[in-house]
């Protein structure tokens, strides 16, 4: 009886980690992103219904050049490497444009805030790898 009541166990745990690796992997569409973002904007900058519908169209346009971009080689992502940053700033641009000067405010804090998070990031990654590995 024990080994029943084990041997179903570790199925379960086996089973249900296996479903709990595999769930996370599915792949969001260009429309599924945008709609994310959106939301989140939506949340932490209190759009109201116009603001989030240009928003939105912003957000779809930017996802589904980045999917083009992601699609080419790498090779060719590089040589167009500056034209991918000046649409990622020509978006922000069209964003910031949409808002109210206090939802602007939010945002340009929100946008520091996230750029000093991944400075922090890079400067720790950085940190935490041996002399002898960085010089190899």
């Amino acid at each position: 009886m024990k080994r029943i009541v084990l041997t179903l166990a570790i199925a379960l745990i086996g089973l249900t980690s296996s479903y709990a690796q595999t769930a996370g992997k599915q792949k969001m569409t260009a429309e599924q992103k945008a709609e994310k973002s959106t939301a989140k904007l939506e949340k932490t900058l209190t759009l109201n219904a116009d603001q989030k519908q240009k928003v939105y169209a912003i957000e779809l346009d930017k996802y589904k050049q980045n999917e083009a971009w992601h699609k080419e080689s790498s090779a060719d992502r590089k040589a167009k490497k500056d034209q991918h940053i000046a649409s990622k700033k020509e978006t922000d641009t069209k964003i910031d444009q949409v808002l109210t000067p206090d939802q602007k405010k939010k945002l340009e804090d929100l946008r520091a805030a996230k750029k000093a998070r991944m400075q922090g990031k890079k400067d720790n990654h950085k940190e935490s790898k041996p002399a002898d590995k960085i010089q190899e």
